[in-house]
């Protein structure tokens, strides 16, 4: 079972044009996510999906210079570029990520994909129940059930979100969430923003490293209320969420 991972990058946020390759530490924060999934147990390669415009060519390139293979398809249609980026590297799983989650932890990553072949299901998230601060949801998706999604997904959010079209039907896919007991669900450890990037920029000054996980970030915050304080306050799926009511 070769099990590959795929980062979605693209320097043409909404939100936050150009996050991909902001600075976080001495580094991009494509780079800090890119280190952090390479780090997890299982994962055969990892791979950046980028777009074919001509803005995410530095993408292409601050990934290839770091070793990362790269594959480049539609802007909108993410699904498509997900399964045009894991069929070139013969992925029987897919393992997603995005390049704006600085604090992906590589142990849970990998009790993600360690669940789902425990259980070999559809499609394993840690974000079923919100189980960690976002910033650290993991998707594990078979290659069939991605497949299947590419032919039968015709919502524009659910081919711009991958997932949504399995994961909203649970009579139709078999759906698996990982992670434990709950661990700060309310924390937000994504970068949407500037704001967040600011919030990021603290917490990696303050630990120092690379490859901290969640178990520092938890004692850190507990320690410093000022830091706590930065966090910013923004609901989950926001995206997600904005995309539905365009339909």
């Amino acid at each position: 079972m070769r099990i590959v991972a795929i980062v979605q990058a693209r320097m043409g946020s909404t939100r936050y044009p150009g996050k991909t390759l902001q600075d976080l530490g001495g580094t991009t924060l494509m780079e800090r996510v890119l280190a952090r999934v390479s780090a997890t147990a299982r994962i055969d390669e990892v791979v950046v999906a980028t777009t074919t415009e001509a803005g995410d060519d530095p993408v292409e390139a601050v990934a290839r210079a770091a070793g990362y293979p790269v594959v480049r398809g539609s802007v909108d249609d993410v699904l498509d570029r997900y399964v045009v980026a894991a069929r070139a590297h013969r992925a029987d799983v897919v393992v997603r990520n995005t390049a704006d989650e600085p604090f992906l932890d590589p142990a849970i990553i990998h009790e993600a994909i360690a669940t789902f072949e425990d259980a070999r299901p559809d499609y394993v998230s840690n974000n079923l129940h919100h189980v960690y601060p976002e910033g650290l949801d993991t998707e594990v998706i078979a290659m069939e059930a991605l497949e299947r999604a590419h032919r039968e997904a015709t919502l524009r959010s659910d081919r711009e979100h991958v997932t949504p079209y399995v994961w909203r039907q649970p009579e139709v896919f078999r759906l698996v969430a990982a992670g434990g007991e709950p661990v700060h669900p309310e924390w937000r450890l994504t970068v949407d923003y500037p704001e967040d990037l600011a919030f990021a920029r603290a917490i990696y000054e303050a630990i120092g490293g690379s490859l901290f996980g969640l178990p520092e970030i938890v004692a850190l915050l507990g320690s410093r209320p000022d830091l706590l304080a930065m966090c910013p306050s923004v609901p989950r799926r926001e995206g997600y969420d904005a995309s539905r009511e365009a339909e």
